[in-house]
């Protein structure tokens, strides 16, 4: 299973970093005894080599090597611009 690198969609939070982006990723889930469903979000810290990313950009992230400490994570494609403020 060699290859097989994990894909995530999310929402850019914070550029403040250089070549570093922090990312939330929002799901949709169902409780299992009430059926409700709510949304569970994670931040993870990503790689943005060119530094290409702004608040508010929706990014597709790719699983890689560890970059750095808390860094697994890196930019493969920006999906759509945010507004820019």
């Amino acid at each position: 299973m060699t290859g097989l690198k994990k894909k995530k969609i999310g929402t850019v939070l914070s550029n403040k970093m250089q070549k570093t982006v922090i990312v939330e990723v929002a799901r949709r889930i169902r409780h299992p005894l009430f059926q409700k469903f709510f949304v569970k979000r994670k931040k993870f810290k990503v790689h943005d080599e060119k530094g290409e990313c702004g608040i508010g950009d929706t990014v597709l992230i790719q699983e890689c090597r560890p970059i750095s400490r808390e860094k697994r994570w890196k930019v493969k494609q920006v999906l759509e611009k945010g507004a820019v403020a």
